[in-house]
């Protein structure tokens, strides 16, 4: 049994034997041959050891060479093991609920070896795929540990609310601020203020290249750096500062018309704040629930990390940086956004792969960790592949239900799914299959990709 029974699976147990004599990150020249194999839309391509080659018949797959410290007497049943992967996989490809735009990987994560691969390097809309990005981003910049902060500020009459990124503050955690701010009024003798949101931590533009109109607010809110519960309404700075306001009245401050926007004086006064939970718990919710407004903001406080204006721009740029650091192939790659929400851009399954491969690495397992931790098991309860929404529940996926961890993908035009699971010959493997434009109806579109992925893990004939 290959079930995924724990909250984490244990980075250690990815990768087997091999992962302490990679040279460098990523294996470079691994990943540069991925990309020239996989340019020309030939089904069943293969990468043994540092070469990549072609099938030279369209369609087929090349056995792959042993790696050299491989058990030899397993060699033939994972040859064996492999070769019947390959097969089904050239056979499922072709399930017209596919349609005729895609792009699809799969992964060795102990050698990095590409087992399969179609149209791997075709850089197609990843939808929230995206997020897988933008979460490795974060945690290489800021650090899975760090927390942002909420501040309150007192100075000539008025409360100022200072937005720090957090995506995840709550009404409770704002009764807080205004019980600390209202404790420190009351002593100095005030009874009467003024509320004030500072939100310009980011700057303008709040929507991205790329946004449909019918987004927001209900998709993703106009992204501002001061927000309460998640809500989804076009100002979420002013939102909070009501709520706010509601709490301080509540305490017996006389609070005086209603929030505006501004920035805090210099002289004003430090009287409360509040701190974030672990950017590592942040990303685990994030990609669990596919959570939009916290991947946007996420971006924007990653380009501040850097040194770099909060904007989408400078925040993609970033994200594209650190990527390359690690090796990630960024051929084709186009980023608007840190939701994948962008109709505009672009990744391919390579590089999707290989963003997942990274933390199965135990060199980057610390850092980025909360990644695998965060991606949905299959069937999970409460998260995006939940059987309740639809997934991993036809007979040809129900058998990979909590032997499957992946993340979604869906727009209208485009549906994605990158993973990682345990084959049956015990070996965990790296998938990222990527769909557009199927004239399928899109819950179809979902179970085929399903499928792929239970043909992955072995449990589908």
């Amino acid at each position: 049994m290959n079930e995924i029974t724990t909250a984490r699976a244990p980075a250690e147990t990815f990768g087997g034997r091999r992962r302490h004599r990679r040279p460098k990150p990523m294996t470079a020249a691994t990943r540069r041959a991925l990309v020239l194999v996989t340019a020309a839309p030939v089904a069943g391509v293969m990468l043994a050891g540092p070469s990549a080659y072609a099938a030279e018949n369209p369609g087929t797959a090349t056995p792959p060479v042993p790696a050299p410290d491989s058990d030899s007497s397993a060699q033939p049943a994972a040859a064996s093991s492999e070769q019947k992967l390959i097969d089904n996989l050239n056979t499922r490809i072709n399930d017209p609920r596919l349609g005729n735009t895609f792009s699809g990987v799969v992964l060795d994560s102990a050698s990095d070896k590409v087992i399969w691969g179609h149209n791997a390097s075709t850089a197609l809309m990843p939808a929230s795929n995206a997020k897988l990005a933008t979460a490795t981003a974060a945690l290489t910049v800021l650090g899975p540990e760090h927390r942002f902060t909420t501040k309150v500020v007192y100075g000539n009459g008025t409360l100022t609310l200072i937005g720090g990124g957090d995506r995840t503050l709550t009404t409770d955690d704002l009764a807080e601020l205004a019980k600390t701010a209202v404790a420190g009024l009351k002593s100095a003798g005030v009874d009467n203020v003024k509320v004030r949101v500072d939100d310009s931590l980011f700057p303008e533009p709040a929507l991205a290249h790329g946004w449909n109109d019918g987004y927001y607010p209900d998709t993703v809110a106009p992204v501002r750096a001061l927000a309460v519960d998640g809500r989804h309404v076009t100002d979420t700075s002013l939102d909070a500062g009501k709520v706010f306001a509601q709490h301080l009245a509540a305490d017996g401050i006389t609070v005086d018309g209603e929030a505006t926007r501004g920035r805090a004086e210099r002289t004003d006064v430090p009287v409360a704040r509040h701190k974030s939970p672990r950017l590592a718990d942040i990303v685990h919710r994030m990609l669990k629930s596919s959570d939009n407004n916290i991947a946007e903001t996420l971006l924007r406080m990653t380009a501040l990390g850097a040194g770099r204006p909060a904007t989408f721009a400078d925040g993609t740029a970033v994200v594209r940086h650190e990527l390359r650091k690690y090796g990630v192939p960024l051929d084709n790659v186009q980023l608007h956004d840190g939701s994948g929400l962008s109709r505009a851009s672009r990744i391919p399954a390579a590089t999707l792969a290989a963003l997942l491969d990274l933390p199965t690495d135990p060199r980057y397992a610390r850092t980025l960790g909360a990644v695998l931790d965060g991606l949905p098991v299959a069937g999970e309860a409460g998260a995006t592949l939940s059987t309740e929404t639809g997934r991993f529940d036809d007979p040809d996926s129900r058998c990979a239900v909590g032997k499957v961890r992946a993340k979604t993908g869906t727009l209208t035009g485009a549906v994605a799914l990158s993973g990682l699971t345990k084959g049956d010959d015990g070996k965990w493997k790296i998938f990222s299959f990527v769909e557009n434009n199927s004239t399928a109806q899109m819950s179809a579109t979902k179970d085929a990709l399903d499928g792929l992925a239970a043909t992955v893990n072995g449990c589908r004939a």
